[in-house]
C-alpha cells in the first residue's frame, strides 16, 4: 500500500523492450534508502517490484497487462517519474490509501492558472467517473489529490504550488495521458452492496477462465 505522497521525482534511464512487455530502469536516490530486491515502488502510481538495484537506481519488469492498463508504455529515456516506497505501519498517512493498481487512464483536457494554484481537468471513462465524487480522493500519476469538481465526462483538481514543485504534474500538457486509481473503499462498499453470484455462477465463471477442474 501507498499514500500518494510522492517522495522523489526520478528519471527513466533506459527501457529494454520485450515482445509485449519491457524492463524499466529508473534513476533515483531517496527511494533507494532501505530498499531491497523484491520491494515495491510506485512509479507514476503503478506498483512495480524492484528486480535489481544499482548505485544510482533500480529496475522493474512491466508486464503486458500493466502496459495495456497504464501510461507506462509512453515513457522514454529521460522521462521524469513520480516515486514512492510502500507504506510502513509507522508512517503518517498524509494522503489516502493507495494500492498502486491502476484502474485506467485519462487525458488532460484543460489547464487553468488560478492565482498560486493550477486547475487541471481530466477526461476519463464513465466506469472510472462512477467512483469519483466531489471532495473525495483520486490518485493521478501516483499523486493523492482531492477532487474539486465532477461532471458527466471529466473531473477537476486544484494543484497547490508544493504539489507542482515536488511531482511531475507541472510537466503535463493538454492531451497527455495519466494513470488513475480510484479510492478503493468505494469499490469495496459497492461490491458488498451488490447481489452476490450463486455457487453455480461462480463455477461457470471459473470454467470460463480455467476450464473444467473435474476434467482429467
Amino acid at each position: 500500500m501507498f499514500t500518494g505522497i510522492i517522495e522523489e521525482v526520478g528519471k527513466v534511464k533506459g527501457i529494454r523492450p520485450g515482445s509485449s512487455s519491457f524492463t524499466l530502469e529508473v534513476e533515483a536516490e531517496k527511494v533507494l534508502e532501505g530498499t531491497v530486491v523484491g520491494d515495491s515502488i510506485a512509479t507514476n502510481g503503478v506498483c512495480l517490484t524492484v528486480t535489481s538495484l544499482t548505485g544510482t537506481g533500480f529496475t522493474a519488469d512491466v508486464m503486458p497487462e500493466t502496459v495495456r492498463r497504464t501510461s507506462l508504455g509512453e515513457l522514454k529515456a529521460g522521462s521524469p517519474v513520480n516515486l514512492e516506497r510502500a507504506l510502513q505501519l509507522s508512517s503518517r498517512l498524509g494522503g489516502h490509501l493507495v494500492s498502486g493498481h491502476i484502474d485506467g487512464t485519462g487525458r488532460v483536457s484543460h489547464l487553468k492558472k488560478d492565482d498560486n494554484a493550477v486547475w487541471m481537468t481530466i477526461e476519463c471513462s464513465s466506469s472510472l467517473l462512477h467512483y469519483i465524487i466531489e471532495k473525495g480522493s483520486i490518485t493521478i500519476q501516483g499523486v493523492s489529490l482531492t477532487v474539486a469538481q465532477v461532471d458527466s465526462h471529466s473531473f477537476s483538481v486544484s494543484l497547490i504550488p508544493h504539489t507542482q514543485e515536488v511531482t511531475t504534474l507541472h510537466t503535463l500538457k493538454v492531451g497527455d495521458q495519466v494513470n488513475l486509481e480510484n479510492d478503493v473503499i468505494a469499490k469495496y462498499v459497492e461490491k458488498l452492496l451488490l447481489p452476490q453470484p450463486s455457487e453455480d455462477e461462480k463455477m461457470a465463471k471459473y470454467k470460463e477462465f480455467f476450464g473444467n477442474p473435474l476434467r482429467s
